[in-house]
């Protein structure tokens, strides 16, 4: 084993013999920033750059040695297991190297040329023609939470306000809430889970739906806080989602349909024109 005095002497003797080697080939090579070789693979100074970012030039020289290493190593044991592999690892290899050229191919077809946009009536034919898929497992909400201290001031009007959430009311809420509230949300827009509004409730006993089903303004205690929820929408657990709220999912099921149509294409097409400019020679049997 090296002693950190002694990584340090090698890689500070390994730079410097970079430098000052008189060789043409590796001095092209050290222009064109590339410091160390392993059988016609090359090291660059900008690999090492952010191995050795930030260190002390002490840690810097420890840490460009290991990385040199390491990196020489995995080259070295690579070209070794090539020399004794034999015919079906070899042929494993290849499969594999296809396979990621496949891939890569393909997932550069999808990612540049295949139409993204889900048109709203594809969305609402699936959504009509699936409906037992979005039959929700937990109730979706709509609207306001607010959780005050027990003894926070004009309770009256902050229920008034919640009531009634126009713009000027809401304008009203805010600054009220800035003042006084530990939790203020406002998700008039955005479908809110069941859970995601739970946890911020002290729920103990109660049965969220339930009190869904019969209040549009919910409030409850603890020995510290009021919390208010105003509800402006609401789908209750075992309903249909909303459509709006299923969509990202069908847009996803929808596009992988269509990546395997497209795909399904394209290889028709490379074939025919594999054909057509003769890439492909058939022989007789």
């Amino acid at each position: 084993m090296y002693n950190s005095t002694r990584i340090q002497h090698i890689t500070l003797c390994l730079i410097a013999a970079i430098a000052m080697c008189s060789c043409s080939l590796f001095t092209r090579k050290h222009q064109s920033g590339a410091i160390v070789e392993v059988y016609n693979q090359y090291l660059y100074e900008h690999d090492l750059a952010a191995v050795t970012a930030g260190l002390h030039w002490e840690d810097s020289a420890i840490a460009a040695e290991n990385f040199i290493r390491q990196w020489a190593i995995e080259i070295l044991e690579a070209e070794e297991g090539r020399k004794i592999a034999d015919d079906e690892l070899k042929e494993m290899v290849k499969d594999y190297q296809t396979a990621l050229y496949k891939y890569s191919y393909e997932q550069k077809l999808v990612n540049q040329r295949m139409p993204k946009d889900i048109e709203d009536s594809l969305v609402i034919r699936f959504y009509n023609e699936h409906p037992e898929v979005y039959v929700l497992k937990e109730s979706l909400v709509k609207g306001i939470l607010l959780t005050l201290p027990n003894d926070a001031p004009d309770l009256k009007k902050v229920r008034n306000w919640l009531a009634e959430p126009n713009e000027k009311n809401l304008e009203a809420l805010e600054k009220y809430a800035y003042r006084n509230a530990s939790g203020y949300e406002l998700f008039l827009d955005e479908w809110r889970q069941e859970h995601q509004l739970t946890t911020l409730l002290p729920m103990e006993n109660n049965d969220f739906t339930k009190l869904l089903k019969t209040k549009s303004q919910i409030e409850l205690h603890d020995s510290i806080s009021t919390y208010i929820l105003h509800v402006t929408d609401k789908v209750l657990k075992g309903e249909t989602m909303p459509i709006e709220y299923a969509r990202p999912q069908i847009e996803a099921i929808l596009l992988a349909e269509r990546q395997v149509t497209y795909l399904h294409e394209e290889r028709n097409k490379l074939y025919d024109e594999a054909l057509r400019f003769k890439k492909i020679k058939r022989y007789d049997r």
